[in-house]
């Protein structure tokens, strides 16, 4: 059996969009040049090239059966929160937190989330940033 060749990425820029992200292929940019090539999607920088003020991370959630809703309206009371999405299979929701440390990602996980009705467990990755090694 053959294997089949990846899709060919398209690195351009969208108009109208700001500079940093394409609309197409989610690839971050600094410049013209692609932030750290072949990674797309998998760093988080100011777009602006501002200071990053925070850390983010990635807190899958397993939750008791039939209460998905109601920690779903629980966890959207956390500032801190960015992002919540209830999954099909196990993690049941999938968040995305901004915080100031990784002491303030603790107490949000173990103090905040944990102590939600429903919440049985939790998962959390942080986002780490990659440099650039190319030689200049």
């Amino acid at each position: 059996m053959k294997k089949s060749k990846p899709a060919d990425v398209a690195l351009s820029k969208s108009p109208g969009r700001a500079p940093g992200l394409t609309e197409t292929t989610g690839i971050r940019y600094v410049g013209n040049e692609p932030a750290i090539p072949a990674v797309p999607c998998t760093i988080h920088a100011p777009v602006d090239g501002g200071i990053i003020m925070s850390d983010r991370a990635y807190v899958l959630i397993n939750v008791m059966p039939g209460q998905t809703s109601e920690v779903v309206r629980a966890l959207s009371a956390i500032k801190q929160i960015k992002t919540i999405d209830p999954c099909w299979g196990k993690p049941d929701i999938i968040v995305v937190v901004e915080v100031t440390d990784q002491d303030a990602l603790t107490q949000l996980v173990l103090k905040r989330i944990h102590e939600i009705d429903g919440v049985s467990q939790t998962d959390t990755h942080l986002v780490y940033r990659l440099k650039d090694s190319k030689a200049k």
